[in-house]
């Protein structure tokens, strides 16, 4: 178990806080880049318990700016944007993409006062059919070449799952939990075995499992009683690598997390990689009411992500981790939150913790991505575009 103090370490993620900290040391997804067009030009966007606007202007230059305009705090998501920037909808205060301030239309002919004013900003990059954003201290590195995002002989599409309302941490914690799968997902992911119960599902053919550090986080380690071995990754701070794609969990504050998949399906007939043509999968909630919590929501538990939210949301807002229990099949678990924690005192010292790579010709990270697919023999990977780009399931 964890003391309070521990728990609050690793959960909140405003600014200043530890782990906050930690997260802003890399650049995050904030949006599907296909939302931000000549026609829907702004967005609203909160992550790390930051509000901010994204928004494309006139010439097509994108930029990441705080909400709330700094004349009299109006957001900046109802503004109007133009050939230089966006303009306050309130009292038109102008912002380019750096935030600096252009023009502030109620002062005097000749006042000076708008180069006085500068906008917090937040470099922005459209990458992978996403765009990101990086609210850490300069200067920025670079977004990682990992396999899944990097790779162009094959093609790429996106998963965008609804809300999650709760901690970021306790979505991570589940890429490190090995036994859950046979137990949680027991009629849904059986890779041929038989379920021997409700209580034991297909653990009894779980023969081993182990986890190891890697360069680029925690590699997961299985067995089965079949003679199969697969391994997949965690990869730091908030990416699990499960076949075919990456699941990245991104804060949108303390309790809520916004959890978008990029797939990547290796081909021979190269197809689009990157940019717009990048099919999107908007998932429906798995709750209902959807914006309600346990216990005045009831979940689906038809499909693995379904199953997956319950499991975390019902845990509470943030996990309350001074109660738990934890056993000898939780040693993952125990090696995440140590490793958090290690890289958590790099930052307080001033040093680039894991996974911060500042080399832009840097090489492709191969996360073991072919051995996977091998490995699970499609069973759980989904090789199939939707059927249409904002099709859901």
């Amino acid at each position: 178990m964890l003391t309070p103090e521990e728990n609050e370490l690793l959960t909140r993620v405003g600014r200043g806080t530890p782990a906050g900290e930690l997260l802003r040391r890399y650049w995050q997804p904030i949006a599907i880049a296909k939302d931000i067009s000549d026609q829907h030009p702004v967005k609203f966007v909160r992550i790390l318990g930051e509000d901010l606007v994204l928004f494309q202007s006139k010439k097509g230059q994108v930029g990441l700016l705080q909400d709330r305009c700094s004349h009299r705090g109006a957001s900046l998501s109802y503004g109007r944007v133009e050939e230089r920037g966006i303009a306050c909808a309130y009292h038109g205060w102008l912002y380019d993409t750096e935030g600096n301030c252009l023009e502030t239309p109620a002062e005097p002919a000749g006042s000076n006062f708008a180069l006085t004013v500068k906008h917090q900003a937040y470099p922005v990059q459209k990458f992978a059919g996403l765009y990101w954003g990086y609210l850490g201290p300069s200067p920025a590195p670079v977004i990682p070449k990992y396999d899944v995002w990097a790779r162009t002989d094959g093609w790429r599409w996106i998963r965008a799952l609804p809300r999650l309302d709760c901690n970021w941490f306790q979505a991570m914690e589940n890429s490190v939990d090995t036994s859950h799968l046979h137990i949680l997902h027991q009629e849904l992911v059986t890779r041929g075995f038989t379920v021997r119960g409700t209580t034991r599902g297909t653990i009894d053919d779980l023969e081993s499992f182990e986890f190891y550090e890697v360069p680029y986080g925690i590699m997961k380690r299985r067995s089965f009683s079949d003679g199969t071995m697969e391994e997949h990754p965690l990869i730091f701070p908030n990416v699990l690598r499960q076949a075919n794609r990456t699941q990245i969990r991104v804060p949108i504050d303390d309790t809520h997390t916004w959890v978008v998949y990029l797939h990547f399906v290796p081909s021979d007939n190269q197809a689009p990689t990157d940019g717009e043509e990048i099919p999107v999968d908007y998932r429906k909630p798995f709750k209902n009411p959807p914006d309600a919590v346990h216990p005045f929501a009831r979940f689906r538990m038809d499909e693995v992500d379904a199953q997956d939210f319950m499991a975390w949301e019902t845990q509470g807002p943030i996990a309350d981790r001074s109660r738990e229990r934890l056993t000898s099949s939780d040693h993952g678990v125990v090696m995440y939150r140590t490793m958090v924690m290690r890289e958590i005192e790099k930052v307080r010292q001033n040093l680039d913790p894991m996974n911060v790579i500042r080399d832009p010709d840097h090489p492709i990270i191969d996360t073991k991505l072919e051995e996977s697919v091998r490995a699970e023999k499609a069973g759980s990977v989904t090789y199939h575009l939707p059927k249409t780009s904002d099709s859901t399931s």
